[in-house]
């Protein structure tokens, strides 16, 4: 890297120079690819920005190195509306596997009088499996099921071990009984299917997405308990949150160095979370390096740091709430104890103590419901509920602070 390169990725799935805290991740997974046979598949679950599409990325090498076949796609939620639409994702990710090491043998007689037989080779296409798929009688869970268990035929007498399907933002996965499309249950029920069969190659099943990922598999079928290994991302412990901070401009080479004091600050700022670590840091490096350029000493300038990731981060998903949905979140924040979860009957007490119009019960739930859609709350268990989105009462208390100092009293 140049002398000055900033060595801190925030973004979406941005791979960051350095993992931390995620070893023991790492060795379950690896303990997955030991099955034999396969009886786990994998969920990744936890909050935005706790690191779960770079997990995923980093499991990726562990499995080709065990000599596993990789593929997978981000889930978007046109991919969950039909059953089809997700068999066709799932055979479009296994044909551009099979492709650079399956080859199509075929042979026809010259043109001519002579006798010679013509041999022909191309590589497997996705054309072939889809037709495969269309070939076989029966439900799009049976189409999908002969799609894959000739891939595993093909793949006999290969080095590979296994294939690993991964599939990112698995959230949107859901069923529609009223359109008759069940989606997310033909994926189940191929793959608990496929994996019942012990003499064909492995097939191993990675989903990854929102903490509402789990209980809206356990609606779709029961079994899913007993099919999936959870490992839900948590925030970053202090000492992996000073790794975190540290090792990439260690591993830049970067003349530059965060003392303790700021180190500190960042792990405060961010709560723990690898995606806010890596923001703040950017930024502070960034600021560092003018500052610097200007001859002036280098500081961490916490406020301007934080009203651009509240610009950034927070605020496009306040705005997509109506009015009444933010007040109903400006209850929650003011609740004590949050992050150990929240019931409607504690957000309708509270509204009661700090609104004019207060939420009932019934409201509050209509309420979380509608925000659970939108992706800003998930429900836990015992009709708990939390905030899907890291740090987000300290967002909305930061806006309660602004309003009142912008119209004081």
């Amino acid at each position: 890297m140049a002398q000055h390169d900033n060595p801190f990725r925030p973004g979406a799935g941005q791979k960051p120079l350095y993992l931390a805290g995620r070893d023991s991740e790492q060795i379950k997974f690896r303990k997955l690819l030991d099955q034999k046979p396969v009886l786990r598949n994998l969920i990744i679950t936890g909050l935005r920005g706790v690191g779960k599409t770079v997990l995923l990325d980093n499991l990726k090498p562990l499995a080709q190195k065990g000599k596993w076949l990789w593929t997978g796609n981000d889930l978007s939620e046109s991919v969950s509306l039909s059953e089809e639409r997700i068999a066709t994702r799932v055979v479009a990710d296994l044909s551009q596997l099979l492709t650079p090491i399956i080859v199509h043998h075929s042979e026809t007689l010259a043109f001519g009088f002579s006798d010679d037989i013509k041999k022909s080779e191309k590589p497997i296409s996705f054309d072939d499996l889809w037709n495969v798929y269309q070939s076989t009688p029966g439900l799009t869970s049976d189409k999908l099921k002969q799609v894959l268990i000739t891939a595993q035929k093909l793949l006999r007498g290969t080095s590979v071990n296994g294939i690993v399907f991964a599939y990112d933002e698995a959230q949107n996965l859901s069923d529609h009984a009223k359109e008759g499309e069940y989606p997310l249950s033909v994926l189940l029920d191929v793959f608990s299917s496929l994996q019942k069969n012990h003499d064909e190659i492995p097939i191993l099943l990675i989903l990854t997405g929102l903490p509402t990922l789990f209980p809206r598999l356990n609606e779709a079928r029961t079994y899913t308990e007993r099919m999936f290994e959870v490992m839900q991302l948590e925030r970053l412990s202090i000492d992996a949150c000073r790794l975190a901070i540290t090792k990439p401009i260690e591993i830049a080479q970067s003349p530059l160095a965060f003392g303790d004091n700021v180190v500190n600050a960042v792990t405060q700022m961010s709560g723990g979370y690898p995606y806010f670590i890596q923001y703040i840091c950017r930024e502070v490096f960034d600021a560092w390096i003018s500052r610097i350029d200007a001859g002036e000493s280098p500081s961490v300038d916490r406020e301007s740091i934080i009203t651009k990731l509240d610009m950034d981060f927070f605020a496009p998903r306040w705005e997509r709430t109506t009015v009444r949905q933010q007040e109903f979140m400006q209850v929650i924040s003011c609740l004590g104890n949050i992050d150990e979860g929240f019931t409607a009957q504690e957000v309708a007490t509270e509204s009661g103590e700090i609104l004019v119009k207060k939420f009932s019960p019934s409201h509050a739930i209509q309420m979380l419901q509608a925000l659970s859609d939108k992706g800003l709350i998930y429900r836990i268990k015992y009709g708990k509920y939390c905030f899907a989105v890291p740090l987000m009462a300290d967002f909305i208390r930061r806006q309660q602070h602004k309003l009142a100092s912008a119209n004081p009293a």
